[in-house]
């Protein structure tokens, strides 16, 4: 047998490349050795020395072969240097890779630029960590600067006031302002040199005052580098499509009563569904039920300009008065969604589950359907509840309750099969007409948004079964364990609260479940869901299956939303493939390419949620910058050397209390309680403590907001209930000071 140095050694020289098989081909493990080595890997895992992804063994902080960079800088000889898109900041500053070129354009990219490289073994470069080449420029990085139009006195020129604060301010032709006006986001393009070689830009498109969301979603897009603009070829490929009109060799399902079941505002119709009690009488009990989603394949063809720009997008983006769609409107908002009384194709799946919530059968068709009607969730739910309107008292009997019925039969089998079960209640911005922040809230989840998650499940399922069972090629939906280190991170927390973490060797989604039953209904339960989730993987896509560790799946594969998303347009083309239901199935050669476009996607996925993120953060910061001085109730939410992070608990905003602005004592930071501790009162401020905080400052650019502790904190577990003694602010003699607020950085998303 190897030594474990030997083990780490190959790992090392072959990152994202060894597995278990190829670890044992390499050594000669052979027979009942092979336990052996299962053990010491296990044991490797556990010590936190390894980590495993997609079934290849990988050290911390290692690179997996295929990723998305950003080209940062050049080295003193010129070539290009990047940092991996995906970096986790708790595995330590992002290392530095040369970049190849290729000789066609697409391999080819500039300073500033995206791409889609492979590790190599080519000889590096002192400033380096690692090689990679080149295999597809994603997006060349845009001309134009963004920032705000400020006035100055006197006959002085309009400057641009950057956005990112690495540019510097830029004059502004008087001839090129475009009509837009002091305090207005602008993005403009340098054009010339002035007086003494300083530059002078001109406007290139003004988006209207900063407090709009328009503007502030316009930043995420910019700061992100999310395309936006459909190139003129995607758009005329969408307007010269022609819908369906006739049947041809689609299966006829417009005489089954599918709905759509959406939010109010929603435009784009992926998914309608419809189900009835089986009439076998050897299935007593169970529901058929049906499950139609747009058939995007049929529009959208392997390779053409439509195809190659939703690749390069991935995904639709959603902002709360916005969407940047995958696809242009026509294709989207009109030619495949799935609108009431009108007729669409769609790609069919007919599932049969008996009366436990077991599937016992499945089959896919290619339809043409009718949306019976378009409701939504709310409109649902209140006829289920016994409030009917026009609408909804003709569809009760005959579509809605069976439908709610064979939700009850599903729900024994999620019970059954113990999902992770997380309680995150999202946040919501409403907008007034001029796209300023009306209020923030959080909505009610309802039956029916249960409903269509779980049909879509159970959908996406059928189709990962489908495509592994004619060994079609086809991207998972994967979701890999918890690392031992975060795991170990997660234990220390649930210690602050007197709950113990089962043993690592054999924790389930329903492990987790147990923790989150212990806490629900109390103070700490948005809390613990919160660092749960933390504690948690990111899920990805990629042609190796390794299952969805928080759906308790063994095989999962997105196929519900292909008007939204590149990965689901895949999973169409492969059952159209593997069942012979067109031919604008999968393009030959395609299994060669997934592994590329899965780490693709999976970036376009993260880009977006954190603009969307941003975009929340920023609008809620404008929203609360004329409130300064208010105080409000929340929650401590984080906790770092630096200070913590407070929720509010009225709108869910996040905010920063600097450590030096406590002012009672000298705080320290105790890393396995989450707390800040003063030196001589012992006063504590704790993870999950409620407090009330004052607003001090709203910075809407950055999406921030400081707070000034207006209560104290316990001692021995007791709230102070007035002033402890004043003593000497700062560290005591020959202690540490504390962490310069410049350096306490963004807070941590979830």
């Amino acid at each position: 047998m190897p030594s474990r140095e030997d083990i780490l050694a190959f790992v090392a020289d072959n990152p994202g490349r060894a597995g278990k098989r190829e670890i044992a081909r390499h050594f000669g493990i052979i027979g009942g050795a092979r336990i052996h080595l299962k053990k010491m890997l296990k044991d490797l895992t556990d010590d936190g020395l390894m980590e495993k992804r997609n079934k290849r063994m990988i050290r911390p902080g290692d690179l997996p072969p295929v990723f998305v960079a950003n080209l940062i800088a050049r080295d003193k000889d010129g070539e290009l240097i990047a940092t991996p898109v995906d970096w986790d900041e708790e595995a330590g500053t992002p290392p530095k890779i040369l970049v190849l070129t290729g000789k066609t354009k697409a391999t080819q990219p500039g300073l500033g630029d995206r791409a889609l490289v492979r590790l190599t073994e080519a000889e590096g470069s002192p400033e380096a960590d690692h090689v990679a080449r080149v295999i597809r420029v994603l997006e060349k990085r845009q001309g134009a600067i963004l920032g705000i139009l400020r006035k100055r006195d006197g006959s002085r020129p309009h400057y641009l006031e950057p956005i990112d604060r690495k540019q510097r301010e830029l004059d502004i032709d008087p001839r090129e302002l475009k009509d837009a006006e002091d305090g207005d986001l602008v993005s403009v393009q340098v054009t010339r040199s002035g007086r003494y070689g300083h530059p002078v830009a001109s406007v290139v498109e003004r988006f209207g005052s900063m407090n709009s969301e328009k503007a502030v979603s316009e930043i995420a897009l910019q700061s992100h580098g999310i395309p936006h603009v459909f190139p003129a070829a995607v758009e005329a490929q969408a307007e010269s499509a022609k819908p369906v009109e006739k049947l041809g060799k689609r299966e006829d399902w417009r005489q089954v009563p599918l709905i759509t079941i959406d939010p109010p505002d929603a435009k784009d119709h992926d998914d309608a569904v419809f189900a009835e009690a089986d009439d076998d009488p050897a299935n007593e009990g169970g529901y058929i039920c049906y499950v139609a989603i747009a058939d995007v394949a049929y529009y959208v063809t392997p390779g053409s300009p439509m195809d190659r720009e939703a690749n390069l997008r991935g995904n639709s983006v959603y902002f709360p008065d916005r969407v940047i769609p995958m696809l242009p409107e026509r294709i989207s908002n009109q030619l495949c969604s799935l609108r009431e009384k009108e007729d669409k194709p769609a790609l069919g799946v007919r599932m049969i589950f008996d009366k436990t919530g077991r599937k016992t059968g499945h089959s896919f068709h290619r339809v043409l359907m009718r949306s019976a009607a378009k409701l939504s969730y709310l409109q649902a739910q209140k006829a289920i509840g016994g409030t009917t309107d026009e609408k909804t008292e003709t569809l009760l009997d005959g579509v809605l309750k069976p439908l709610w019925g064979a939700y009850e039969v599903l729900k024994k089998g999620r019970e059954a099969r113990e999902p992770l079960e997380l309680d995150l209640p999202e946040r919501k911005i409403k907008l007034k007409p001029d796209g300023t922040v009306d209020h923030v809230y959080v909505p009610e989840r309802l039956d029916a948004h249960k409903l269509i998650e779980e049909f879509m499940i159970q959908a996406n399922v059928a189709a990962a079964e489908t495509l592994e069972r004619k060994k079609t090629p086809l991207l998972y939906r994967i979701h890999d364990a918890s690392t031992p280190e975060k795991l170990e991170s997660l234990k220390d927390f649930l210690s602050t609260l007197n709950i113990k973490l089962p043993s690592s060797g054999g924790l389930r989604p329903s492990s987790f479940n147990g923790i989150l039953a212990k806490v629900k209904d109390t103070p700490q339960a948005n809390l613990v869901n919160e660092v749960v989730l933390r504690s948690q993987a990111q899920a990805e896509y990629a042609p190796q299956n390794i299952g969805h560790f928080g759906l308790n799946l063994r095989r999962y594969a997105h196929f519900t939303s292909p008007i939204r998303r590149y990965a689901d347009l895949i999973v169409h083309r492969g059952l159209i493939s593997a069942l012979g239901l067109g031919n604008d199935g999968l393009p030959e050669g395609i299994e060669t390419k997934l592994e590329a476009i899965g780490a693709e996607i999976s970036a376009a996925e993260r880009r977006a949620m954190l603009a969307e993120r941003d975009t929340i953060d920023r609008l809620i910061a404008l929203w609360m910058s004329d409130q300064i001085g208010a105080t409000f109730q929340g929650r401590i939410a984080g906790v770092v050397k630096s200070g913590m992070f407070v929720r509010l608990s009225d709108s869910g905003a996040d905010g920063f209390v600097p450590a030096s602005t406590i002012g009672l004592d000298y705080y320290r930071y105790d890393e396995g309680s989450h707390a800040l501790i003063g030196d001589k009162t012992g006063e504590t401020y704790q993870l999950g403590d409620q407090v009330e905080v004052r607003l001090v400052e709203a910075a809407p650019f950055a999406g921030a907001l400081t707070f000034e502790l207006q209560s104290h904190g316990t001692i021995a577990g007791k709230r102070i209930r007035k002033a402890a003694p004043k003593v000497r602010r700062g560290p005591p003699k020959g202690g540490r000071g504390k962490t310069s607020p410049k350096k306490q950085g963004r807070r941590r998303s979830s």
